[in-house]
């Protein structure tokens, strides 16, 4: 007798080994037309099982559907499948790779002697329809290492054939077979086509076989997958919005910012861009003096040596720049936290000059692959909002607590409400004992409990040196992005020989607090002008007025009110040119300046301005001090 336990605690008595699909027909006739797959055991032991697979003694058993997250991933592997059998069907001579899920769909990479065209495209995913259509069931078999070997390449399919290479012998290979088509995979996958119904192909771009630039290029196709024709209606309709609100076409219209050949991978900031650059630098800045940071700076290039003891160079070489001198090798730095130390051992510090904080807005350079590369999103050189707190570990929910209500105050100010709360513990390879990761992960969830936040953790995500917290905005769009960090390290100061005298006399380890709040001030001005598409509130926008003259007549006026808005430190230019006022409206519109002031005959007697909100709202004529106090009112509001 084989006893199943479900969720809810529930049992189920089966005389002989059950199938999943089994189980799930037991419960009802809908589970069993819903089901995906299934989830054996509980906690870290548990794995995903296709509906297929066979019960062979007692355990907890968790039906799988598409209403959960393992079950949407398990829909769009299996259309990623989907696509290579459709490919293979139109185009017989490619060569199939890998198909992997990634971030709202998947993606397949293919070899092929000729690109694939837009017309291709249509026609591979006509294909996809018509296969899901014929309902065939999708069947797991197992293979000998070996034997799966000689079966890709008696196919054909080389790079098949290699993967499996890579393989421990005795290991048995997972094959999938739907229809005609057999692909190398773990699973699970759905048991039919049929299930495959709401997908769409997106685009077709280069990647090197294996991401390494000295293989072959292949074709990768990328698609997303739902379980409803709702929800991928919904995300079609966000990418149509993220796509006007693309910083990278911004940039371009506002005059902000270029990627240039020349320098791959940075930043060519024009001048209003470089505006915003400074209002979130200098905003941050001041966050740093008035929440008692000391504000350092580091220099770009440091001595392999100090990159060799820290453990960088053996992890994280081939991402680092390197340069000689003198016989001497050197790298610019990826990071600024080994600084850091190297300024807290100058001089002998006291427990009572902890908590010691350090800001740094530091420029960084990874050698990111030129694939990966993204606008101003993901760059080779940036700047952090970096800074490292020195303490014991007493201190160390005291000081989460705080960073955590700054940083809730530094979002709200740019826009961003909603935040998600990550804490991921412990690995399973690891420094340390038992007892301080307690302790540490102890302090991390407290620091959080006690600034309100409701947090996601996430078991074995931490560091080998310590746990950490994630911080993830939510844009306009409802997109995560994951800017702020608290991350617990006493491994660097150990490795570095940090000290500090203890209120006992003796030299003690200070406990090191890696956190950022926006991170990469590149990527954040990036996700700032998705946020607010282009619209970049008062404060932050590079011109926040412009005073257009109707005619000729009311130019020393216009000039005269810039004038004005200058001296209280507005950012106003005056647009004099000979043109219509229609015309210079609709002009400063585009650029999404925030205040449009029309000056008049009528205007210029009485002292006044006719002003005009972005987004065409007329809020009449004030006088000139009246509209400084409202652009005041709003820029200190951060409006």
């Amino acid at each position: 007798m084989i006893t199943i336990t479900l969720p809810d605690g529930a049992t189920k008595q089966f005389a002989q080994p059950p199938t999943v699909a089994d189980v799930a027909a037991s419960i009802g006739a809908g589970l069993a037309k819903a089901a995906l797959a299934g989830r054996v055991g509980t906690g870290a032991s548990a794995r995903l099982v296709d509906t297929s697979h066979r019960i062979e003694a007692d355990t907890v058993l968790a039906i799988v559907t598409d209403k959960e997250p393992d079950g949407l991933a398990i829909l769009r592997h299996s259309t990623a499948h989907l696509l290579a059998y459709a490919v293979k069907e139109l185009f017989p001579d490619a060569q199939v790779t890998i198909g992997p899920v990634i971030d709202n769909g998947f993606y397949y990479d293919f070899s092929y002697r000729r690109p694939f065209t837009p017309e291709d495209l249509a026609a591979i995913e006509a294909k996809m329809t018509e296969l899901a259509r014929l309902d065939e069931p999708v069947q797991r078999e197992e293979m000998p290492r070996d034997d799966a070997v000689k079966h890709f390449l008696d196919m054909g399919e080389k790079y098949k054939a290699e993967i499996i290479a890579g393989i421990p012998a005795g290991e048995p290979i997972g094959l999938y077979r739907e229809g005609r088509f057999v692909d190398l995979c773990r699973g699970p996958h759905v048991p039919r086509t049929g299930r495959l119904k709401h997908f769409k192909l997106m685009k077709v771009a280069g990647a090197y076989w294996r991401g390494d630039h000295r293989n072959e290029m292949l074709q990768r196709i990328y698609g997303t997958s739902w379980a409803s024709k709702d929800e991928l209606q919904n995300y079609l309709t966000m990418l149509e919005e993220a796509e006007k609100r693309d910083h990278r076409r911004l940039g371009r219209e506002l005059d902000l910012f270029h990627i240039d050949d020349h320098s791959p991978g940075t930043v060519f900031w024009h001048p209003r861009g470089w505006i915003v650059w400074q209002e979130v630098e200098q905003y941050m800045r001041r966050v740093y003096r008035d929440n008692g940071y000391l504000e350092v700076k580091g220099p770009q290039i440091l001595d392999q040596g100090l990159w060799e003891k820290t453990g960088h160079w053996d992890k994280y070489r081939e991402n680092m720049f390197v340069t000689e001198s003198e016989k001497r090798d050197y790298a610019l730095k990826p990071m600024n936290c080994p600084g850091h130390i190297l300024i807290f051992k100058q001089g002998i510090k006291s427990y009572r000059d902890l908590p010691l904080r350090y800001g740094e807005f530091g420029q960084c350079h990874r050698n990111e692959p030129t694939g990966g590369l993204h606008g101003i999103m993901r760059v080779r050189g940036f700047t952090q909002d970096d800074g490292h707190i020195f303490c014991t570990e007493a201190m160390i929910q005291s000081e989460v607590t705080a960073f955590t209500t700054l940083l809730q105050k530094v979002y709200r100010d740019f826009g961003f409400t909603e935040i998600l709360y990550k804490l991921s513990t412990r690995p399973e390879k690891r420094i340390g004992t038992d007892e301080s990761w307690d302790r540490a992960e102890a302090a991390l969830a407290s620091g959080l409990k006690a600034s309100g936040c409701e947090y996601e953790l996430l078991p074995g995500e931490g560091a080998f040196y310590g746990p950490k917290i994630e911080y993830t905005l939510k844009d306009a769009l409802g997109r995560p992005w994951q800017c702020g960090t608290m991350q617990v390290d006493p491994n660097m100061p150990e490795r570095l020989d940090a000290e500090f005298v203890g209120e006992d006399g003796s030299r003690h380890r200070p406990v090191m607090l890696h956190r950022a709040i926006v991170g990469s001030l590149e990527r954040f001005i990036g996700i700032l002008i998705e946020q607010h598409a282009g619209a970049l509130p008062a404060w932050l926008a590079p011109v926040q007025v412009v005073v257009a003259c109707i005619t000729d007549a009311q130019a020393g006026y216009a000039d005269e009110v810039v004038k004005t808005l200058k001296k209280q430190g507005v950012r106003a230019q005056a647009d004099l040119r000979n043109e219509k006022i229609t015309y210079k409206i609709r002009e400063h519109s585009l650029q999404k300046v925030p205040y449009i002031l029309v000056v008049g005959d009528k205007e210029k007697a009485g002292g006044a301005v006719s002003v005009r909100a972005r987004g065409n709202n007329d809020l009449g004529v004030m006088t000139v001090a009246d509209f400084s106090q409202k652009i005041a009112d709003d820029i200190d509001r951060k409006a």
